[in-house]
């Protein structure tokens, strides 16, 4: 069997695709609105088929049969920081996905949001989404998951909703979360503090010994890149990092105090690879950076899928 095939929706700056590419999948394309982001996307894959439009325009057509529809549906209809409009939020994409799974028929569906996906007062939308998917003829779940069982150094909650055609025949399984804890701040990024010389570089390391709280990468509509609202900035400070910004490059040799985080640094905490180039701005890259699916969750989650389709095929071929 060659690589399984996936179309994203709402691709970002592509911490969900790096996790299907990681897990198996071959992008047929990568949907998304954001220029900076289409750059970010052609800038590292330039064989992957970027697709710089709104969703709303897109139908899909000759990506019928595909085996994942994956997307990073847009998160503020739903997160708590926002006003939790929810349906009734021009931003909430989930009628496009519903769309879209009617006229490709993918064999598997994984949409990632914010755990405010999970609140009660979308209990009901949760329930309209799973009716309509069911109808179509699959299994559907969700879960939430940290990010911090599978190797990333943050606190960062996230709801997967998967779905699997039903003549598949196979169940929905889950990844099971690491047995070791994630590096604390400090053990992931000394090496990047210490790249000017900083020579407080390791002391700084052993105070900074717990785990990110979680990264946002904010608005359009607001202002520069920062490190959250005020109870995240607070927890940053005990870490011994100043939150109220975004560095241009590591402290230098003499620095004394609490340095701030680059662009670079946070996408390690996000689980990007260092060789992973963001294009714009420094806002427009780290905004980028906090917005993304993790890419070892994004990989846990896409490898369950790739061993349901395995599994799915060679029951297929068994019967055939």
């Amino acid at each position: 069997m060659d690589r399984f095939t996936a179309v994203e929706l709402c691709a970002g700056a592509g911490g969900q695709a790096l996790g299907l590419e990681l897990a198996g999948f071959k992008h047929l394309a990568l949907v998304e609105i954001d220029h900076h982001c289409c750059e970010t996307l052609r800038a590292n894959r330039p064989e992957w088929n970027v697709l710089e439009c709104d969703l709303r325009n897109f139908d899909g057509h000759g990506f019928e049969g595909l085996d994942l529809l994956a997307g990073g549906l847009p998160c503020p209809p739903f997160s708590v920081a926002g006003k939790q409009l929810g349906p009734h939020d021009e931003r909430n994409m989930f009628p496009e996905g519903l769309r879209l799974i009617r006229a490709l028929r993918p064999r598997a569906i994984m949409f990632e949001n914010v755990r405010g996906m999970l609140d009660m007062v979308f209990q009901e939308y949760r329930s309209y989404l799973e009716s309509e998917v069911r109808s179509l003829g699959y299994s559907v779940s969700w879960r939430l998951l940290q990010a911090s069982q599978f190797g990333v150094p943050q606190l960062r909650p996230r709801v997967v909703f998967l779905a699997l055609r039903d003549d598949l025949h196979v169940p929905i399984s889950w990844p099971r979360p690491e047995i070791l804890p994630p590096p604390t701040i400090g053990e992931c990024l000394v090496d990047l503090m210490a790249t000017r010389g900083w020579r407080l570089a390791s002391a700084w390391a052993r105070r900074a010994s717990g785990i990110a709280p979680t990264i946002v990468g904010g608005s359009k509509k607001h202002g520069g890149p920062d490190l959250g609202p005020q109870r995240a900035k607070r927890a940053w400070e005990a870490l011994g990092v100043d939150a109220h910004g975004i560095a241009q490059e590591a402290p230098p040799r003499d620095f004394s105090g609490r340095p701030r985080l680059t662009v670079r640094m946070v996408a390690r905490l996000q689980g990007f690879p260092d060789n992973w180039r963001f294009c714009g701005s420094k806002t427009a890259a780290y905004r980028q950076v906090g917005n993304a699916f993790p890419p070892p969750v994004a990989a846990a989650v896409a490898s369950c899928v790739v061993e349901a389709l395995r599994l799915s095929y060679v029951r297929q071929r068994a019967v055939a």
